[in-house]
This record gives structure tokens, sequence and C-alpha cells, in this order.
């Protein structure tokens, strides 16, 4: 194997998306550590979590909060519907759109999971400084915003 060398002054290894993804990595480890009998996935809890904040609402309003794109959403959504966490019923007013919601057993689920998503969020910012979880939040949100 022949190495070569990169372009003077780059190291992908101090590159901004090899930092983030290596956090985000550490990050699911201590997710997937921290829930109890791996009850869920972050994608699942996050779901579950933005249709308690939002209410009934269609599979496009759950792909714009979350983020999580679509085909991957469609998935999740059987996956919960499977379970016994959400349900899905026919928009009243318009009969093309379906309505999801929490079932009362997807609600018990988040409450029992709540305490240790706080948690997983402490052990990912780890020896962190108040100051420094602060700015990093600042930096994340301000990386993220669109015009």
């Amino acid at each position: 194997m022949t190495r070569r060398l990169q372009p003077a002054g780059y190291r992908f290894s101090e590159q901004v998306g090899h930092l983030l993804r290596r956090a985000y990595q550490r990050h699911m480890a201590i997710f997937q550590q921290s829930i109890p009998n791996g009850e869920v996935t972050a994608a699942q809890f996050t779901t579950l979590c933005a249709l308690r904040e939002l209410g009934a609402c269609s599979l496009n309003d759950i792909v714009k909060f979350t983020a999580i794109d679509q085909a991957t959403i469609r998935g999740i959504v059987e996956r919960l519907k499977g379970r016994g966490f959400i349900d899905i019923v026919a928009d009243p007013w318009d009969g093309r759109k379906v309505l999801i919601s929490n079932t009362p057993t997807g609600d018990d689920l988040i409450d029992r999971i709540t305490p240790s998503g706080h948690q997983i969020s402490e052990e990912t910012f780890g020896s962190l400084n108040p100051a420094e979880r602060v700015a990093l939040l600042f930096l994340l949100r301000k990386m993220i915003e669109t015009d």
C-alpha cells in the first residue's frame, strides 16, 4: 500500500464534517447504551417526541420538524405503529392525507425514556463546562440556520 500525501495543510481528521460525524457517532453509542432494553432507536424517540410536541400531524410535518428524510420516516412510522406506539388515521378534512399521533403507550414510553435522554445529553457533553455547552449549542444552531 502506497501512502499519498494530502494537499498542504489539509488533514481530513481536522475537518468540521469529520469531527461532527465522530461526535454524532459518540452520541449515538451513548444513546444505544443508555436506553433500557433498547426499546427504541434515537430516530424513533425523536419521532415520538415530535408527535408529542406537534400533536396529530402529517408525515410531511414530521419530516420538516425532525429533519429525518421521507423514506426513513416512513419506516420509522410503520415500526412505531406496529408496536402500538402511534396511531394513523385518515384526515377528516382531506381524505388523501393521514394524521399520525402518539398512543397513550407511546406517551408512556416518552415519559419513561426522557430521564435517560437528559442523561444522554449530559454524557455527550462530557467534560465541557457550562459556558462551553452553551457555546456549542449556539454554534450548532447557527450552523444549521437556513436563509
